[in-house]
């Protein structure tokens, strides 16, 4: 743990002195004091009062406000504005670095799926985790429901009853039971609308590795928090849209990454969990793929996260495709 967060971690818990916290890290009150330099410069306020340092009662949404609290392995690395969060934690990727949770305020040319547009602007969550897990390519997908599930239970701890459609999305479903309707070039996901409910957030999920491991993965999450309403396009919500106020993104996003770390950590605890949080089994789908188009009900996903359709005419397994809810309307 570097000094920084071994810092933030110590304040946790009420005012420490400066040699206190020398002692308690490990480093010289020098050290200590550098590292409250630091942080101050980040935006984290720290305090010396009587009693010793003192952290914000509400820290910033930056590195050293997410981190301060968050009960994850991440360290995180905060941008105003990037092009991209995936493309930066790539280049960390290729720089060896690990265990790094890429967070920017906005984005000017994120990705979705396919390579499709992904508009992000100031208020939304748009992070990217790059980690190296011990685990073989064919595996690397599991992560994508992982960060579904973490996504999901984010939303509904603030209020929001988010549910899952597979593969990536996180949709509020629609109380009539409609679909989400084409979109023009506005803020949010400006990828194909999640039909059968409203689209939240949506995940991609991008790796390099060899034959039997992965070399480093990286997840991305894009969130539509604290967006208005107009600005949305037709189909999409936001967490500012369903609660009908603001959401703390600090806190927000330090539960989505302490909840996508936890049942990373549980591999085999993920497709359950996938399977109460998801809207899509049950269901009549449609999945557009690359060998054709299938047409039935969702019955089922299994390792690593292909969706299991019967067809009427026997059962087959989906390993990657576009996936919408469809009413009885819309059976062909």
């Amino acid at each position: 743990m570097d000094t920084r967060r071994a810092l933030l971690t110590a304040l946790e818990s009420g005012p420490v002195s400066g040699p206190a916290l020398a002692d308690e890290i490990g480093v010289s009150r020098t050290a200590v004091r550098r590292a409250v330099e630091g942080l101050r410069d980040e935006g984290f306020a720290i305090r010396a009062t009587d009693d010793g340092y003192v952290a914000p009662g509400d820290p910033a949404y930056r590195a050293a406000g997410i981190e301060f609290g968050l009960d994850a392995p991440y360290t995180v690395e905060y941008h105003g504005s990037l092009p991209s969060t995936n493309d930066r934690a790539r280049a960390l990727a290729a720089d060896d670095d690990a265990d790094v949770a890429v967070v920017a305020d906005a984005q000017t040319g994120g990705r979705g799926r396919s390579d499709r547009e992904w508009v992000a602007p100031s208020g939304g969550v748009w992070v990217s985790v790059l980690t190296r897990p011990s685990v073989a390519p064919a595996r690397a997908p599991l992560f994508t429901l992982t960060a579904a599930v973490a996504v999901a239970d984010a939303c509904r701890e603030v209020g929001v009853d988010a549910t899952i459609k597979w593969p990536n999305d996180v949709l509020v479903e629609r109380s009539d039971g409609g679909d989400g309707d084409e979109s023009g070039d506005r803020p949010g996901f400006v990828d194909r609308p999640a039909r059968g409910g409203r689209k939240l957030a949506g995940i991609l999920t991008e790796m390099e590795g060899e034959a039997d491991r992965v070399s480093w993965l990286v997840v991305g999450i894009g969130v539509n928090a604290n967006l208005d309403p107009e600005t949305l396009p037709a189909g999409a919500t936001s967490l500012r849209a369903e609660r009908g106020e603001d959401v703390d993104r600090r806190r927000f996003l330090a539960r989505l990454l302490e909840a996508y770390a936890e049942l990373a950590a549980d591999p085999d605890a993920v497709l359950p969990a996938w399977r109460e949080r998801t809207s899509t089994l049950g269901r009549r789908v449609r999945v557009e793929t690359p060998g054709g188009t299938v047409v039935g009900t969702a019955v089922d996903v299994e390792q690593p996260g292909t969706l299991v359709v019967d067809t009427g005419e026997g059962r087959t397994r989906v390993h990657a495709g576009d996936c919408e809810h469809l009413r009885d309307a819309d059976v062909r």
